[in-house]
């Protein structure tokens, strides 16, 4: 009798705490420094809405999973969730996050009318997903400077800080100050 109560005690405690558990072990994609124990966290993504610019949000996802190991995107298929709701309009790009990891994106067409880097675009408007804010330091080099960079920035990889933020965000370790309210607005 008390090992009946234990035995379902224990397949109680582990129906409740497994679906939780939302990590698995890296990607092949990973980046080479990457820990091969760390845990990462999959981010789906979904690219029904986007138009013209679907092939570019793919490219952002690359971009991120080749950089950082503790966040993987990968495009949402039939029966997963969305983290990611990706549209495009005739405005300025932005990012709604919702909370870490989760929100909706725009691709608007006027900053690429403008002769911006659809890549960079994308790259940086998910890098408001992963946590990262707008710095406006009119610097190429950093991806989260977003329009203030010229038109002509081709960059569209994070840079050792911006990476460094995003793995510290996904590392299991948030703080509350890491979150980001639902009307959190992220402009290009």
């Amino acid at each position: 009798m008390f090992v009946r109560k234990v035995a379902r005690t224990a397949l109680l405690v582990l129906g409740l705490v497994l679906p939780l558990v939302a990590v698995a072990a890296p990607a092949s994609a990973a980046p080479a420094a990457a820990d091969p124990g760390v845990l990462v966290r999959t981010l789906y993504y979904d690219t029904s809405q986007a138009q013209e610019f679907a092939a570019d949000w793919d490219k952002a996802a690359a971009n991120w999973n080749a950089s950082v190991a503790n966040v993987r995107l990968a495009k949402r298929a039939s029966g997963t969730p969305t983290n990611i709701r990706i549209y495009a309009d005739n405005g300025w790009p932005r990012a709604y996050v919702t909370s870490l990891g989760n929100g909706t994106v725009y691709m608007g067409r006027q900053a690429v009318q403008q002769g911006h880097y659809r890549p960079r675009i994308t790259t940086h408007e998910i890098g408001h997903i992963l946590g990262l804010p707008d710095r406006r330091t009119g610097l190429c080099t950093d991806l989260m400077s977003g329009s203030s960079a010229p038109a002509t920035c081709r960059n569209d990889l994070p840079n050792a800080a911006e990476r460094a933020e995003v793995e510290r965000r996904f590392a299991g370790q948030l703080a509350a100050a890491d979150l980001r309210p639902a009307v959190y607005l992220g402009v290009y």
